[in-house]
């Protein structure tokens, strides 16, 4: 493909994503239906002039990997640690686990029962399912009071983590429970002792380069260490958590004599800045992520009348569980965030990052798909009921 050609495709998908974004905001629709849609309107349209996309299969890990870094890293950029939380932070979390604990059991009994495969790996494949996504869920929360949109980021950002660390616990468990708890423990202890130390070491130098190029390195480092970790099997994502969470709560962790070494006056300003440039990346990459999901989709797999059972038995399961989470754990009237439950990048990734020899035997590889694209338009569908509540009452 001509060089220019290529830069015009890639200026478009951004613009015609921003489109999108905006659209979203207004009229309450998630973008990533939008995106998903013309990745597999683009896919008609080069398969009809015969032009081959490369590399489709290995670009789209790669990127949801580097998507998931910087969508924890924006998560742990924006969650504050302060005395008066604590009850929120307890509370999410506690969300996040009975989440993900409830909802992977409820849908592998189900797969058990449908598939009649071992039932570890029908944890391995429902696991993924149960992650809420905290970046589609920070598209659509714009609407909701204070303590609801509060509950659903920290609720969110809480999944996406906790998540992935449970995929990797089940990961390392295919031979031993007990040994998969204490390598799990040894390696989240280490990871946490490596981040710790990453977070004093990032922290000095945003102090000390006055280059004007100066977080993009950083970020890089980041990366790096992610990637370094990932091949030991480490829990490398705790690093990209503790960094966000570490910059963006300073004066708990920075005080006295070491205020003077590791901040600077500028610091604040200079914060802003991160998070600006980790929001932007995040929506590129997400931007590409879920054209390129659209593209590589088989349309033939999306309406396969099993897979499209299993979805909706999926759907369901999670609105009934969310709705004796949130009984559990949120003080207040439920209302939206009852169907504030989309799935996204976080649960195709891992499904993809399944080892083919753990994979679940009659398992529909359409169900992912259809599982992003049900959730988000239950979240729509909802969101467009509320809308003409409102408008409603107002009118009376």
């Amino acid at each position: 493909m001509d060089s220019s050609i290529l830069i015009i495709v890639l200026s478009l998908s951004v613009l015609i994503s921003y489109a999108f974004d905006l659209f979203s905001s207004r009229f309450k629709t998630p973008s990533v239906l939008l995106l998903l849609l013309l990745g597999m309107i683009t896919r008609q349209v080069t398969e009809y002039f015969a032009v081959q996309v490369p590399y489709v299969n290995t670009i789209l890990p790669t990127l949801g990997t580097l998507g998931l870094i910087l969508i924890v890293l924006e998560g742990g950029l924006d969650l504050e640690l302060h005395a008066e939380r604590l009850s929120m932070l307890r509370r999410t979390l506690l969300a996040s686990l009975l989440g993900i604990i409830g909802g992977t059991l409820l849908m592998a009994s189900m797969l058990y029962l449908l598939l009649n495969d071992s039932f570890y790996h029908c944890l391995l494949a429902a696991l993924p399912f149960s992650i809420v996504s905290s970046s589609l869920t920070a598209q659509i929360i714009t609407s909701l009071t204070d303590g609801q949109r509060e509950f659903a980021v920290y609720e969110s950002a809480y999944a996406s983590i906790l998540g992935i660390m449970a995929f990797n616990f089940l990961l390392l468990s295919r031979n031993s429970v007990l040994g998969a708890v204490l390598s799990f423990t040894r390696d989240t202890l280490v990871m946490a002792v490596i981040s710790l130390g990453c977070c004093f070491l990032l922290l000095y130098l945003i102090g000390r380069i006055n280059h004007r190029i100066k977080f993009l390195p950083i970020i890089s480092v980041l990366f790096l260490v992610y990637a370094l970790a990932e091949i030991n099997h480490l829990s490398s994502l705790l690093l990209i958590l503790i960094f966000g969470l570490f910059l963006n709560n300073t004066d708990l962790f920075i005080r006295g004599r070491l205020s003077r070494i590791f901040k600077n006056d500028l610091f604040e300003k200079e914060l802003d800045q991160l998070k600006n440039l980790t929001a932007e990346g995040a929506f590129v990459v997400r931007t590409f992520f879920y054209l390129i999901f659209g593209y590589a989709a088989v349309p033939q797999d999306l309406v396969q009348t099993d897979a499209l059972i299993v979805s909706g038995l999926f759907l369901l399961v999670i609105v009934a569980w969310r709705w004796v989470t949130l009984r559990l754990t949120y003080r207040g009237p439920m209302g939206p965030l009852l169907w504030i439950a989309p799935r996204g990048l976080i649960t195709v990734l891992l499904y993809l990052n399944i080892p083919e020899d753990l994979r679940l035997i009659g398992f529909r590889e359409g169900i992912p798909m259809l599982l992003l694209v049900l959730s988000s338009a239950l979240v729509m569908v909802a969101g467009l009921g509320r809308k003409q509540l409102t408008t409603e009452s107002s009118d009376q």
